[in-house]
Formats: structure tokens, sequence, C-alpha cells
């Protein structure tokens, strides 16, 4: 019975593979990995299609709201920095309204928007691109680690990965956290995570500025 116990107390990685120990538990029971030192929802605790996709579909995002172009502009002001008008890009769940293309299709850039449940053109997961921007996005990934090889293998040489989400330290108080309560965030990232990441798919750079997190192909 103890061994079961134990044994219950213990979950794979989703990013690393590697055995992690429960974390905490709330409506979702949460697991911690000491190999890349990410922090995971139990998947049995996932919502199905139908919440998340409904949960998507409550997001207020006005494209044409300027606090939420503002909210996605660490992303929008660095693909204007790095890349010119004729580079390739794509917003990698870019959800119902496409800030992130519709922002930089107005200032001329070529860009695309993918989406599994909006815009579900997966044709665009088969071709290369100069930069890749995913905003709120990598916090809901089911399996981190095919998503990070998909995006990697859809980076040219010297492309960038633009992602932006709230990373986890020890400073943090989970309990009142307020970014685990969305049910559909099931995969929390620290510093090491990235750093991990980047090692793990041979990224040549990490750059962490607040919750934008820029990784060199």
């Amino acid at each position: 019975m103890v061994d079961t116990i134990k044994l219950a107390m213990i979950k794979q990685c989703p990013l690393c593979q590697s055995n992690a120990k429960f974390f905490y538990k709330d409506t979702q029971s949460y697991f911690t990995c000491k190999t890349c030192h990410g922090i995971f929802v139990d998947a049995n605790d996932f919502p199905n299609e139908q919440s998340e996709k409904q949960r998507y579909e409550l997001h207020d995002d006005n494209s044409e709201d300027k606090g939420y172009r503002n909210f996605v502009s660490p992303i929008t002001k660095s693909i204007q920095r790095d890349f010119t008008k004729k580079d390739k890009g794509l917003d990698f769940g870019a959800g119902t309204s496409q800030i992130i293309t519709k922002v930089m299709r107005e200032k001329g850039y070529n860009i695309v928007s993918y989406d599994p449940y909006f815009h579900p053109k997966r044709e665009l997961l088969h071709k290369q691109y100069d930069y890749i921007a995913s905003c709120e996005v990598i916090e809901h990934f089911y399996h981190p680690e095919q998503e990070f090889e998909l995006l990697k293998s859809m980076l040219k040489r010297d492309a960038k990965l633009y992602l932006m989400t709230d990373i986890y330290d020890e400073n943090v108080d989970f309990f009142s956290w307020y970014y685990k309560n969305d049910p559909t965030h099931v995969f929390f990232y620290t510093k090491k995570t990235f750093e991990w990441i980047q090692n793990k798919f041979n990224f040549s750079n990490l750059c962490i500025e607040k919750r934008l997190i820029t990784l060199s192909n």
C-alpha cells in the first residue's frame, strides 16, 4: 500500500520525461520536476477539448484595444527590431484575435497565423520561418516536448522564437498565484526550465526580459 501511494505521488514530466514529485493540489494536482524545473498539472486533471475551447472563446481579446496591443508589444517591437518586412513569420497559437498577425501586417510584415482551434491550417506547420511568435501559448502545452520539437523544426537558421508567459520563481506564492487559476494553464516554466530548453533543443542563445523569452536558433 505504501509503495502504491508513493508511486501515485510521482508523475513523468511531459517536457523532459524525468520523474517529478507532487507539489500542490487544489482543483488540479501539480507536480514539480527537478530535472527541467518545470511545474505541470496531472494529465488526469486536464480540461476536455470542448471546455478548453470554450475557455479560449471567453477571452476578451479585442485586437483594436490599445491595452491589448501594448500587452503584446514586447513581441511586436522585437520583431520590428530584429527582422525586415521581407522576412517570413508565424503567429503560433494566434487565438481568436490574431493580434500579433494583425499588428505586424498593419506594418507591412509577412506573417501568417496558426491556431489548432481557430486557424487550424496544419500545412503551415510544415514550413520554415525567420521568426515565430507565441504569446500566452506555451503554458497551455499538454505535450511541451513535442511542441518545442515542432517549433524548433520550423525555424530557419538564425531565426528567433519569441515567447511570452508568466515565469514562476521561488518568490511567487503558488497558492495565491493568479496564473495557475486558469484550468487551461497546465505547464509552468522557471528561468532554469528555459535554460534546459535552450540546451535540449540546441538554441544558440536565450534572453529573458520579464515576460518575454527569446530563443535564437
